[in-house]
């Protein structure tokens, strides 16, 4: 199997760039970047089709920007990261330990790894 994935037109072989959601309850096509893996309810599109996608009558397309370049992680992406191999590093202190992990008084919720901060503004 090949790692590259294909356009989901029919007879059409080229290299997929976008991929094409709908969304039914909105009557709206979304045109936009490549997904990471392929969906089944999404269509993978070469530039070629992607270009020529028309919606049907009554239906609104939306197209997202899509870059061609190579992504590069940005300051946040990187930051977050770290923070996260932090997090996942600090021992964990059982309930019998006597002890509990650092607070952070921002947080207001916590699932595993994932922390939920209080907004900034409030």
């Amino acid at each position: 199997m090949s790692p590259v994935r294909r356009c989901s037109r029919t007879a059409c072989g080229r290299p997929a760039v976008a991929t094409l959601t709908y969304v039914y309850a909105d009557s709206t096509a979304v045109l936009g970047p490549l997904a990471t893996y392929a969906e089944p309810h999404c269509y993978d599109l070469c530039s070629e089709h992607s270009e020529r996608l028309t919606a049907p009558r009554g239906w609104e397309v939306v197209r997202l920007a899509t870059d061609s370049g190579p992504v590069v992680p940005s300051g946040d992406d990187l930051e977050a990261l770290a923070n996260a191999v932090r997090e996942a590093a600090r021992p964990q202190r059982g309930p019998g330990s006597g002890g509990t992990r650092d607070i952070d008084p921002q947080e207001v919720a916590r699932r595993g790894h994932l922390r939920v901060l209080r907004s900034p503004e409030s």
